[in-house]
Protein backbone atom coordinates (compact mmCIF):
# COMPACT_ATOMS: atom_id res chain seq x y z
CA UNK A 1 0.00 0.00 0.00
CA UNK A 2 1.38 3.41 -1.01
CA UNK A 3 1.05 6.29 1.40
CA UNK A 4 0.30 9.72 0.03
CA UNK A 5 3.21 12.08 0.57
CA UNK A 6 3.57 15.85 0.95
CA UNK A 7 5.48 17.80 -1.67
CA UNK A 8 8.63 18.62 0.27
CA UNK A 9 10.57 20.58 -2.35
CA UNK A 10 9.69 24.29 -2.49
CA UNK A 11 11.09 24.65 -6.00
CA UNK A 12 8.79 21.87 -7.18
CA UNK A 13 5.85 23.67 -5.57
CA UNK A 14 6.79 26.88 -7.40
CA UNK A 15 7.03 24.95 -10.70
CA UNK A 16 3.63 23.36 -10.11
CA UNK A 17 2.07 26.74 -9.34
CA UNK A 18 3.51 28.25 -12.55
CA UNK A 19 2.23 25.30 -14.57
CA UNK A 20 -1.27 25.36 -13.06
CA UNK A 21 -1.76 29.13 -13.27
CA UNK A 22 -1.06 28.95 -17.00
CA UNK A 23 -3.14 25.79 -17.47
CA UNK A 24 -6.30 26.22 -15.39
CA UNK A 25 -7.27 28.89 -12.83
CA UNK A 26 -9.62 26.62 -10.88
CA UNK A 27 -7.02 23.89 -10.53
CA UNK A 28 -4.39 26.46 -9.57
CA UNK A 29 -6.59 27.88 -6.81
CA UNK A 30 -7.44 24.40 -5.53
CA UNK A 31 -3.73 23.60 -5.25
CA UNK A 32 -2.73 27.03 -3.90
CA UNK A 33 -5.48 27.19 -1.29
CA UNK A 34 -4.99 23.56 -0.33
CA UNK A 35 -1.28 23.86 0.38
CA UNK A 36 -1.74 27.13 2.27
CA UNK A 37 -4.64 26.49 4.65
CA UNK A 38 -4.50 22.74 5.33
CA UNK A 39 -8.15 21.77 4.96
CA UNK A 40 -9.18 18.26 3.95
CA UNK A 41 -10.15 17.94 0.30
CA UNK A 42 -13.80 17.33 1.22
CA UNK A 43 -13.91 20.65 3.06
CA UNK A 44 -12.06 22.51 0.29
CA UNK A 45 -14.45 21.27 -2.38
CA UNK A 46 -17.51 22.41 -0.43
CA UNK A 47 -16.33 26.00 0.00
CA UNK A 48 -18.47 28.64 -1.63
CA UNK A 49 -17.34 32.07 -2.79
CA UNK A 50 -19.07 33.62 0.23
CA UNK A 51 -16.90 31.47 2.54
CA UNK A 52 -13.72 33.26 1.43
CA UNK A 53 -14.99 36.85 1.33
CA UNK A 54 -13.65 37.79 4.76
CA UNK A 55 -10.20 37.37 6.34
CA UNK A 56 -11.32 34.03 7.84
CA UNK A 57 -12.84 30.82 6.61
CA UNK A 58 -15.40 29.52 9.08
CA UNK A 59 -16.49 25.95 8.45
CA UNK A 60 -17.82 22.86 10.11
CA UNK A 61 -15.43 20.07 9.17
CA UNK A 62 -17.19 17.18 7.46
CA UNK A 63 -15.05 14.46 8.99
CA UNK A 64 -14.93 15.67 12.60
CA UNK A 65 -18.10 17.77 12.68
CA UNK A 66 -16.02 20.39 14.53
CA UNK A 67 -16.22 24.09 13.84
CA UNK A 68 -13.01 25.59 12.54
CA UNK A 69 -11.86 29.17 11.92
CA UNK A 70 -8.89 29.65 9.61
CA UNK A 71 -7.18 32.93 8.87
CA UNK A 72 -6.50 33.34 5.17
CA UNK A 73 -2.88 34.44 4.58
CA UNK A 74 -2.63 37.84 2.84
CA UNK A 75 -1.15 36.53 -0.43
CA UNK A 76 -3.78 33.78 -0.60
CA UNK A 77 -6.53 36.34 0.07
CA UNK A 78 -5.33 38.48 -2.86
CA UNK A 79 -5.32 35.44 -5.15
CA UNK A 80 -8.84 34.51 -4.00
CA UNK A 81 -10.08 38.05 -4.67
CA UNK A 82 -8.78 37.88 -8.24
CA UNK A 83 -10.18 34.38 -8.73
CA UNK A 84 -13.65 35.21 -7.37
CA UNK A 85 -14.03 38.68 -8.93
CA UNK A 86 -16.43 37.36 -11.59
CA UNK A 87 -18.23 34.85 -9.34
CA UNK A 88 -21.39 35.14 -7.26
CA UNK A 89 -21.37 34.44 -3.51
CA UNK A 90 -23.62 31.36 -3.86
CA UNK A 91 -21.26 29.63 -6.31
CA UNK A 92 -18.93 26.85 -5.29
CA UNK A 93 -15.35 28.04 -5.20
CA UNK A 94 -14.30 24.94 -7.13
CA UNK A 95 -17.32 24.37 -9.32
CA UNK A 96 -17.86 21.28 -11.38
CA UNK A 97 -17.39 21.77 -15.09
CA UNK A 98 -20.43 19.54 -15.52
CA UNK A 99 -22.83 21.75 -13.55
CA UNK A 100 -26.18 21.33 -15.26
CA UNK A 101 -28.48 24.23 -14.62
CA UNK A 102 -26.40 27.10 -13.31
CA UNK A 103 -22.76 28.06 -13.39
CA UNK A 104 -21.16 27.15 -10.08
CA UNK A 105 -24.16 25.22 -8.78
CA UNK A 106 -22.31 21.96 -8.09
CA UNK A 107 -18.92 21.43 -6.46
CA UNK A 108 -16.03 19.77 -8.20
CA UNK A 109 -16.03 16.07 -7.35
CA UNK A 110 -13.41 14.45 -5.19
CA UNK A 111 -12.46 12.31 -8.19
CA UNK A 112 -11.97 15.41 -10.37
CA UNK A 113 -9.67 16.84 -7.68
CA UNK A 114 -7.81 13.52 -7.61
CA UNK A 115 -7.32 13.75 -11.39
CA UNK A 116 -5.81 17.25 -10.98
CA UNK A 117 -3.29 15.88 -8.48
CA UNK A 118 -2.52 12.87 -10.68
CA UNK A 119 -1.94 15.23 -13.63
CA UNK A 120 0.61 17.10 -11.47
CA UNK A 121 2.21 13.80 -10.44
CA UNK A 122 2.62 12.70 -14.06
CA UNK A 123 3.73 16.10 -15.39
CA UNK A 124 6.42 16.51 -12.73
CA UNK A 125 7.52 12.90 -12.44
CA UNK A 126 6.44 12.60 -8.81
CA UNK A 127 5.08 9.60 -6.95
CA UNK A 128 2.68 8.93 -4.09
CA UNK A 129 0.55 12.04 -4.59
CA UNK A 130 -3.16 12.14 -3.86
CA UNK A 131 -5.79 14.55 -2.60
CA UNK A 132 -4.30 14.45 0.92
CA UNK A 133 -1.03 15.72 -0.59
CA UNK A 134 -2.35 19.28 -0.37
CA UNK A 135 -3.08 19.03 3.36
CA UNK A 136 0.14 17.14 4.05
CA UNK A 137 2.18 19.70 2.10
CA UNK A 138 0.69 22.47 4.22
CA UNK A 139 1.55 20.58 7.41
CA UNK A 140 5.04 19.61 6.32
CA UNK A 141 6.05 23.19 5.50
CA UNK A 142 4.22 24.62 8.53
CA UNK A 143 6.25 22.28 10.73
CA UNK A 144 9.52 23.07 8.91
CA UNK A 145 8.91 26.80 9.41
CA UNK A 146 7.69 26.86 13.01
CA UNK A 147 8.74 23.48 14.50
CA UNK A 148 5.52 23.64 16.53
CA UNK A 149 3.95 20.21 16.45
CA UNK A 150 1.40 21.17 19.12
CA UNK A 151 -0.01 23.99 16.98
CA UNK A 152 -0.13 21.74 13.92
CA UNK A 153 -1.75 18.96 15.94
CA UNK A 154 -4.48 21.41 16.94
CA UNK A 155 -4.93 22.68 13.37
CA UNK A 156 -5.36 19.09 12.21
CA UNK A 157 -7.45 17.98 15.22
CA UNK A 158 -5.11 15.02 15.74
CA UNK A 159 -5.02 13.07 18.99
CA UNK A 160 -1.26 13.16 19.48
CA UNK A 161 1.93 14.80 18.21
CA UNK A 162 3.14 11.40 16.96
CA UNK A 163 0.09 11.07 14.72
CA UNK A 164 0.74 14.55 13.32
CA UNK A 165 4.44 13.93 12.65
CA UNK A 166 3.70 10.60 10.99
CA UNK A 167 0.90 12.18 8.91
CA UNK A 168 3.15 14.89 7.44
CA UNK A 169 6.05 12.53 6.81
CA UNK A 170 8.50 13.94 9.37
CA UNK A 171 8.99 10.55 11.02
CA UNK A 172 9.68 9.01 7.61
CA UNK A 173 12.23 11.73 6.82
CA UNK A 174 14.04 11.02 10.10
CA UNK A 175 14.06 7.28 9.43
CA UNK A 176 15.37 7.83 5.91
CA UNK A 177 18.20 10.01 7.23
CA UNK A 178 19.21 7.37 9.78
CA UNK A 179 19.18 4.64 7.14
CA UNK A 180 21.43 6.76 4.90
CA UNK A 181 23.97 6.98 7.73
CA UNK A 182 23.60 3.41 8.98
CA UNK A 183 26.65 1.25 8.51
CA UNK A 184 26.20 -1.97 6.64
CA UNK A 185 26.83 -5.15 8.65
Amino acid sequence: MNFVQPIRNKEAIADIKRYLIADNQRDYMLFFLGINIGLRISDLLNLKVSDVKTRYINIKEQKTNKTKRIMIPREVKRALERYTSDKQDYMYLFASRNADDQKGSKPMSRYAAYRVIKKIEKRFGMTNLGTHTLRKTFGYHFYQQFKDVAALQEIYNHDSPDVTLRYIGINQDAQDEMMKKKFVL
